[in-house]
């Protein structure tokens, strides 16, 4: 005896007034839930759930869009009813939010405050699994030359040489920078490391005529401005 296989849930399966596509196209993707974008992605669900509960498991078992966002290729593919395919719709996605989120204006982004320089990386380093190292270069205006990556691994005043952190910086003639960190527990409160780094190169930056204006560390969708805070300046 041959059983039948049950069929997939598809996004036309649901009520009509309630498919994400249709409501997309009426209100604006910004009226959708997290799960039902995700579900737009997936196109259809598994028997005994429909594309948007297919959205809603993955953000429950990832943990939220931040989950999803730090999730693994093969992570995401793990999960039941999504595979290769969604599972590369989903990064795909993904990579270009970060990609708009960077993309430089025809005019070049100006830093007036620490959140604008926070919100140029926000996006990527949030999701990262090792603390990474970056400096921000900025013109005699406050305009960003460029991003820099300097440094993978834990951060301290003796594992990071500082003559590297400012080698971009004299080869692009910056006026200043911003260095940018993040901290992959989500939690961005500075550690003693920290504040000792940014003293060091907040001491070396003055010796070289090129003003060290912050340090950043990212958390999860917060940051903290060791400037503001009065550390290492």
């Amino acid at each position: 005896m041959v059983r039948e296989s049950k069929p997939a849930y598809r996004i036309t399966d649901i009520e009509e007034t309630d498919r994400p596509r249709e409501r997309l196209a009426e209100l604006g993707a910004q009226s959708l839930s997290n799960a039902e974008l995700i579900a737009i992605l997936l196109r259809v669900g598994v028997p005994g759930e429909n594309a948007v509960q297919v959205g809603q498991r993955l953000l429950n078992d990832l943990g939220g869009l931040y989950g999803l966002h730090r999730a693994s290729f093969n992570e995401i593919c793990s999960q039941y009813g999504v595979g290769m395919a969604k599972a590369a719709q989903i990064k795909a996605a993904i990579e270009l939010g970060r990609r708009l989120a960077i993309q430089e204006p025809e005019e070049r982004a100006a830093i007036h405050h620490p959140g604008d320089a926070a919100e140029l990386v926000r996006y990527e380093m949030s999701a990262l699994n090792q603390e990474h190292l970056r400096t921000i270069l900025l013109d005699t205006r406050n305009r960003v030359i460029t991003i820099e990556k300097v440094y993978v691994g834990s951060l301290n005043s003796s594992t990071v040489r500082v003559g590297e952190l400012f080698k971009a910086a004299i080869q692009r003639s910056a006026a200043s920078l911003i260095m940018v960190h993040n901290h992959p527990s989500g939690d961005p409160t500075p550690s003693p490391e920290d504040v000792a780094l940014t003293r060091s190169v907040v001491q070396a930056g003055k010796l070289m005529d090129i003003e060290v204006l912050d340090h950043l560390v990212i958390g999860h969708n917060r940051y903290i401005s060791l400037k503001e805070r009065g550390l290492g300046f």
